[in-house]
């Protein structure tokens, strides 16, 4: 009788592990593959790009699109300047400062590279009404 049972179990435990399928191994392709459709996507302007970066900021704290928070809207700031302030108000960012909207300063963001502080600038006075 034992003979029968460790028999049984071991022609089982044959049966399932020989039954197992194996999965067919992916070719690997040197070749780069194209793009889909969805990487092929259109750069964004720097106006868009900025808008990310205000997104991803701390910006959002301190100031909304529309409406007073702390510091002035983005509607605000872009109806008081023109494009030819673009490079002064990216320092701005970095450096901070205060006494142009009232008596609280803006925290001065000396890691913020330049190019992306006139990114922000530019989509700011896309706001402009």
């Amino acid at each position: 009788m034992k003979k029968i049972l460790i028999s049984a179990v071991f022609g089982t435990l044959f049966l399932v592990s020989c039954s197992k399928t194996e999965t067919p191994k992916q070719e690997s392709n040197s070749m780069l593959k194209e793009p889909t459709e969805q990487q092929a996507t259109e750069a964004k302007t720097p106006e868009e790009e900025g808008k990310d970066l205000i997104e991803k900021s701390s910006c959002l704290t301190c100031h909304k699109e529309d409406g007073k928070l702390i510091g002035p809207s983005y509607k605000e700031v872009a109806a008081k300047y023109t494009e030819a302030d673009i490079d002064k108000l990216a320092d701005k960012i970095i450096a901070g400062g205060s006494g142009v909207w009232g008596e609280t300063a803006m925290t001065p963001h000396p890691g913020m590279d330049k190019e992306n502080a006139k990114k922000m600038v530019k989509y700011i006075l896309t706001l402009k009404k």
